[in-house]
């Protein structure tokens, strides 16, 4: 069966080093059929410009910070007949393409979702949640290998992750898209919800991963410290006078503020904030869900879509997939010969162990090759046993299972 075409969209502005690294995870997928869309700042197109991919990618100019225009102009560029996201501050697993579109494969499906690993390369920061009309958000349980299609209760709808998540673009454009009243937080919330309503199925695909890093904002620090919550109080207002009933926004946006507050003084207690940085923070919040309650909601308009044609990237992954493991102490030779492998086309994954039981880490590296590291005997799974006993060579097969299907495919 022939892969769908895909356009994957990357939305960038002010982060021209963590682009980078996108670009090039996003440059070496295991999928024959996709072309990339850049819409960014001038940061951005410069470093499509220095990945050398300048003529091999779409780019779309654009320094607004409004997540759902900028997205929206990346769907009007796209020609493939799946659109998928990520974030300028996510890499994505080589199979990770490959496993999102394979749910499409059922005509009824218009929108996939992925899972996404935190900062350690490990862990998850989200798996499979759903979401209401009054923006509460819960987890479920699926199968952790097989796409599905989650059964849900009326009122309720699969959430996608922003920055990994695929529609059909011809849905995606024709419903609108992304609603621009949404400059930042529960825009693609919206859109999956008003997909649910309107009868539409929605999958989720765990295996297809994507490594999430949380840069900075205008909204956060690199150490995830407040800057700004106004947007958040907005895009919350807006999202329940579309979906909520009125006589329950009150209760919702007290219980938001709430959780708002709580998170704000645990950052205070681990010093990321000031207590004097409590008040103004919330005063923004509260003046954001002010302004999202008397603004004027802009109507829903059909994308139109350009026909400049399907722009195929040609992968940089041309070579084999490759495992390179070793003791901590030849990390140096171990690292260059990774990134000459990966330079030649090569999928490597390397693998750094010492004689400890410290925890294992996941990094992409330039010229984009998978590092992990960690003890022989630390654990990599932060659920599992502190301490993992085992040979070198065993847990070097162990961690090479974990991730084998996600990052060559293999069955």
């Amino acid at each position: 069966m022939s892969q769908p075409s895909v356009s994957v969209i990357i939305v960038s502005r002010g982060r021209a080093e963590p682009i980078a690294l996108c670009l090039m995870g996003v440059s070496r997928l295991l999928y024959d059929n996709y072309e990339i869309v850049v819409v960014g700042d001038a940061a951005a197109l410069g470093a499509v410009e220095r990945a050398g991919l300048k003529g091999a990618v779409k780019t779309v100019a654009f320094d607004t910070p409004n997540i759902s225009a900028a997205r929206n102009l990346g769907i009007a560029a796209a020609a493939g007949e799946i659109v998928a996201f990520i974030d300028d501050d996510a890499v994505p697993e080589p199979g990770w393409l490959a496993h999102l579109v394979r749910p499409f494969g059922d005509r009824a499906v218009a929108s996939v979702g992925g899972f996404v690993r935190g900062r350690n390369g490990i862990s998850y920061q989200w798996r499979a949640r759903v979401v209401d009309g009054a923006a509460h958000h819960n987890s479920i349980e699926v199968d952790s290998d097989a796409p599905s299609v989650p059964v849900l209760t009326a009122g309720v709808a699969l959430k996608t992750e922003g920055t990994n998540m695929a529609f059909r673009r011809d849905v995606l454009a024709n419903s609108g898209g992304f609603d621009t009243d949404f400059a930042f937080f529960l825009d693609e919330t919206d859109v999956n919800y008003r997909l649910a309503k309107g009868g539409y199925k929605a999958a989720i695909s765990p295996l297809a991963e994507v490594h999430h890093a949380y840069a900075p904002s205008e909204r956060r620090k690199a150490n995830r410290a407040v800057v700004d919550l106004g947007v958040l109080g907005r895009s919350l207002a807006v999202y329940l006078r579309k979906h909520c009933p009125e006589a329950n926004h009150e209760m919702r946006w007290n219980a938001f503020r709430a959780e708002q507050r709580s998170r704000l003084f645990d950052q205070m207690k681990r010093r990321l904030i000031r207590s004097g940085d409590v008040a103004p923070l919330l005063a923004g919040l509260d003046a954001g869900y002010a302004l999202g309650q008397a603004m004027n909601l802009t109507p829903s308009r059909a994308i139109s879509v350009s026909d400049s044609g399907f722009l195929r990237f040609s992968t940089h992954a041309t070579g084999e997939v490759i495992t390179i493991a070793g003791r901590f102490w030849n990390a140096r030779r171990l690292r260059n010969l990774a990134r000459e492998r990966a330079m030649a086309g090569d999928t490597v994954s390397l693998y750094l162990f010492s004689r400890t039981t410290l925890y294992h880490q996941v990094r992409y590296h330039a010229p984009g090759y998978w590092e992990q590291k960690g003890g022989i005997w630390g654990r990599s799974d932060r659920k599992a046993a502190i301490v993992q006993p085992g040979s070198f060579a065993n847990r070097v097969k162990r961690e090479i299972k974990r991730v084998i299907r996600t990052r060559n495919l293999a069955p």
